[in-house]
């Protein structure tokens, strides 16, 4: 794992001890907001919302509109845009306030996520709570949450591009990818805190390589399936596992240069989404079987079990996604789970860790 070259896991603390538990508990907290913010974002970009507020504001942007000219005023700026004019002409103030509130909690909740991270930390800093070592890797990770707000806005800047009435699949994905990012540094971290002994038995080291390979191919799913809810190819092919009667569709590789295909071919897209996620869940299958032979009881053995189980519920969501038009209610629970697949393999992985081997004294 990554984080693993990283200081503050160079401890030899076999046991937490309270600062560190409580620092560990702050941390998943956040993590958990950062859960929310992806749920939040996945129900913002499915109803069109994301583009309703065209100004960044982070100060006095926390406040909705507060009178009716305000409202007025945001919802002439709405106006000026390729998504009014091509897809919600005419709709009125009350269909714009029906797409502000979302875009609103989903700024709200990333202010307020800053907030109880920003806070957190500086109340520990000052308490001297702060274990040895992790200071710079909290720092950084207060540094990549304000990134990722300016991430945010570039991304939904793109939407405001002559002849778009969405957002920049590309920049969507660098957003996605960034909060998984943060996602998976925080829960790592605590894990790291409130488990800092590597005592996973022996017969794991069968299990290492493909769990690795396997937790690899859930993040190039999840990247994949970025570029589907892009380009919203989960609106076509709504059959599965053939789409449109073949296993390969017709035009997979119909743009060039061929590299294109990946990114913006609707076919393209979503046979590699598919694709990815089938392997992905062929390795978790076969990944819990060998748990099941090698490993005996303990933490290990039920994290193998535990991811298992999330990545075929995670399967199950994609099809039924799939086949039922992408509905947002069913879009958005997919784009949750999938940042549940990604803490369970992180689990797993941290269950998972090979001893450390301390130098002779």
């Amino acid at each position: 794992m990554p984080f693993d070259a990283q200081a503050p896991y160079l401890s030899t603390a076999a046991t937490p001890t309270g600062q560190s538990r409580a620092v560990a508990y702050w941390l998943l907290a956040v993590a958990l907001m950062v859960w929310a913010m992806v749920a939040i974002g996945g129900a913002t970009r499915l109803t069109g919302s994301g583009l309703s507020i065209m100004e960044w504001a982070p100060l006095s942007g926390t406040l909705p509109p507060m009178s009716e000219a305000e409202w007025n005023r945001l919802y002439d700026l709405y106006r000026t845009i390729p998504q009014y004019e091509l897809v919600n002409r005419g709709f009125g103030l009350e269909g714009f306030k029906g797409i502000f509130w979302l875009e609103w909690i989903h700024r709200f909740w990333g202010r307020l996520l800053g907030l109880v991270y920003a806070g957190g930390l500086i109340w520990f800093w000052l308490r001297g709570g702060i274990p040895k070592g992790y200071g710079k890797h909290l720092l950084l990770l207060l540094v990549l949450g304000g990134l990722q707000g300016v991430v945010g806005w570039f991304m939904v800047a793109s939407g405001f591009e002559a002849d778009r009435t969405a957002v920049s699949p590309w920049r969507l994905v660098i957003h996605l990818g960034l909060a998984l990012l943060l996602f998976a540094m925080l829960l790592w971290t605590a894990l790291s805190l409130l488990r800092p002994e590597r005592n996973a038995p022996p017969e794991a080291k069968a299990l290492r390589p493909l769990a690795h390979a396997t937790a690899g191919l859930m993040v190039l799913t999840m990247v994949a399936g970025g570029f589907v809810a892009g380009i919203k190819a989960g609106l076509d092919y709504n059959t599965f596992p053939l789409m449109g009667g073949r296993i390969i569709p017709e035009g997979y590789g119909a743009l060039t240069p061929f590299a294109q295909n990946f990114v913006a071919n609707v076919a393209a897209v979503q046979f590699n989404h598919r694709l990815l996620a089938t392997l992905a869940g062929l390795a978790a299958l076969a990944l819990g079987w060998l748990a099941l032979r090698r490993l005996p009881a303990g933490v290990a053995r039920k994290a193998a079990i535990g991811f298992v189980g999330v990545v075929m519920v995670q399967y199950g969501l994609g099809v039924a996604t799939l086949l039922h038009v992408v509905p947002v209610w069913l879009g958005t629970l997919h784009q949750t789970v999938a940042v549940g697949v990604l803490g369970a393999a992180l689990i797993l992985l941290h269950a998972l860790r090979r001893p450390r081997q301390h130098p002779p004294t």
